[in-house]
């Protein structure tokens, strides 16, 4: 061989081997549609509020991000500004998307933001609430609306499919505060507890065009959208809202997307205000610009997905004689999950034991885990896994696919307090979880990973 033929040999197999592994770009689409109410609703979130909307901060959004990558696998994130989405919407949802577009359920993740001044959706929280019967009407109207525009967004993103740069990093929040103070009595309280545990950690999705434009970044934060209390009767996102806002303002053409973490332990601080919102808004928003500049870790390869459900279990409930003495208890609201808890046991001769939880995953390559937990998820999951799994490239959100309930921690157990008790009379779930629940949903979510071919650390 002659000399120049061998080094042009050696040169092809250096730049063979320098090729990335994946020779055809991601591609990515974005869509969204405004899904503020048109006539007055009542609002979620907050059991002492007299009346419906009045009017709006601003308007409230669903977003889709659809992403394929160069086998055809795809998935599509879809955010919300609502409290949470109940089965009953979620899961009709799906089904018309897997009929329409062909996309399999665990292709599909939707989360909400939990804001509280967002309407109320059928069936989610719907023991905080007396409605009469026109009340409860446009509820009905609005979640049918609601249906029919997240699944128009997501065929609308499927369509906007184009070649995009994907990339992954972080920044940190500055104002979530852990809310589970404890009391004088051995006790739990809603206030401020600066020892408790919190997730400052803000994940950033960037999603870019080939030529480097941005065209959509993905964020999330574990912490209630509860800036704005119940003296508000505006709609609005709350601080994810204002964030999202911001984001899209200073980049004209890009999309925003918001993602609740796990932060159901977790209240903005300081609250009340619509400065305090707007406040937030622009940290978070700061927090997310800093990622951006940061460190970026390049999202690519072959789309993995899953969905499942497990099994949790309830403590035992009370009993029929439990229940009919609460029908003279003080607490209206505790009279009314009586009366519903006796109607089920009166229709069904029995209540329910455990409950179907769905957890989703969606991985990229090796380089983006997020996973889906559904319910009013506290901090410890979202902290125990990044220990177990480990941190990099991975993301845990809360109020996923459907939000049924508090989903708390076994040590919270010992503690009570109302993520643990009182909430579940809110919810209309028969009693309290069982403390296994935890090492249920931990144990189900590492076997997910394995089955999605997380690589890294798997501590348990």
């Amino acid at each position: 061989m002659k000399k120049t033929t061998f080094i042009c040999a050696i040169a092809l197999l250096i730049a063979l081997a320098s090729t990335p592994a994946f020779s055809k770009p991601m591609k990515a689409g974005f869509a969204k549609t405004v899904i503020t109410p048109d006539k007055p609703i009542w609002l979620s979130g907050y059991a002492a509020r007299t009346k419906p909307s009045e009017g709006k901060y601003h308007d409230i959004w669903a977003k889709a991000l659809a992403v394929e990558d160069e086998r055809g696998n795809r998935v599509v994130l879809v955010t919300t500004d609502i409290l949470g989405f109940s089965r009953e919407i979620a899961e009709p949802i799906a089904e018309r998307v897997r009929s329409q577009y062909g996309l399999r359920r665990d292709q599909l993740m939707l989360n909400s933001s939990h804001t509280h001044t967002g309407p109320i959706v059928r069936h989610n929280l719907i023991g905080a609430y007396n409605l009469n019967a026109a009340a409860a009407d446009v509820i009905n109207e609005y979640s049918r609306q609601l249906q029919d525009k997240v699944v128009a967004i997501i065929g609308e993103a499927l369509r906007n499919l184009a070649p995009a740069k994907l990339s992954f990093g972080h920044g940190a929040g500055t104002f979530a505060k852990n809310r589970r103070q404890p009391t004088p009595d051995g006790g739990m309280r809603i206030g401020v507890n600066d020892s408790g545990p919190v997730d400052h950690d803000v994940p950033v999705l960037i999603v870019e065009s080939l030529d480097g434009k941005l065209r959509g970044v993905v964020f999330g934060y574990a912490c209630h959208n509860t800036t704005l209390t119940d003296k508000h009767y505006q709609i609005s996102g709350d601080y994810a809202g204002f964030a999202q806002l911001a984001l899209e303002s200073s980049r004209p053409g890009a999309m925003a997307l918001f993602v609740m973490g796990c932060g159901a332990d977790i209240n903005p601080y300081p609250r009340t205000e619509l400065e305090n919102a707007q406040q937030h808004g622009a940290a978070l928003t700061s927090a997310v610009e800093q990622a951006i500049k940061g460190q970026l870790s390049q999202v690519h390869g072959n789309i993995k997905t899953a969905f499942d459900r497990v099994m949790i279990p309830f403590a035992a409930p009370p009993t029929r004689e439990e229940f009919q003495a609460r029908l003279s208890d003080k607490n209206v609201f505790k009279q009314r999950h009586a009366e519903r808890m006796l109607a089920r046991l009166d229709r069904d001769g029995k209540l329910p034991a455990e409950y179907p939880y769905p957890i989703q995953i969606f991985q990229i390559g090796n380089d983006l885990t997020m996973i889906g937990l559904a319910g009013e998820v506290v901090t410890d999951y979202a902290l125990r896994l990044k220990r177990e799994l480990g941190e990099k490239g991975l993301w845990v959100a809360g109020y996923t696919n459907e939000v049924m309930a508090y989903i708390p921690s076994a040590r919270m157990f010992k503690e009570g307090g109302y993520e643990v008790v009182d909430s579940m009379i809110y919810y209309d779930q028969p009693t309290s979880w069982s403390p296994e629940l935890e090492e249920k949903i931990i144990g189900k979510t590492h076997e997910m990973t394995r089955r999605v071919g997380r690589k890294g650390t798997m501590k348990r």
